[in-house]
């Protein structure tokens, strides 16, 4: 049963949505921290974490799943070899939601999501 498992839509068709998403995801690990909406943020958090858990795994069916999520190739290589040593001890948990201002245009919730 799914009951009340809803996928966030962000507003977005779902092939926008998953664009959307991987694209924040390249970023975040890319560069450890994105500033974003705080919608957006607890969106992204379930990827990111999905994708970390898969380079902590490391095996190669692991590594085709993330390279088929990631948008850039180096990224996933480079994830994989970090991982175990910086997210070995860890079971979960590895990105941190930090609240901001709200955004002057709209006044929406903005959010740093930033790998721990």
């Amino acid at each position: 049963m799914r009951h009340q498992l809803r996928v966030p839509k962000l507003g977005k068709p779902a092939d926008q949505r998953k664009a959307l998403l991987r694209g924040l995801a390249t970023q975040l690990i890319r560069e450890g921290r994105v500033t974003t909406t705080k919608a957006r943020a607890k969106a992204l958090r379930d990827e990111v974490e999905r994708m970390i858990t898969l380079a902590k795994d490391g095996s190669l069916p692991a590594r085709r799943k993330a390279i088929g999520y990631i948008y850039d190739k180096q990224l996933v290589h480079a994830l994989f070899d970090k991982a175990k040593d910086r997210y070995g001890d860890r079971n979960g948990g590895y990105t941190r939601i930090v609240r901001t201002v709200s955004r002057r245009g709209d006044n929406s919730e903005m959010a740093i999501i930033e790998l721990v």
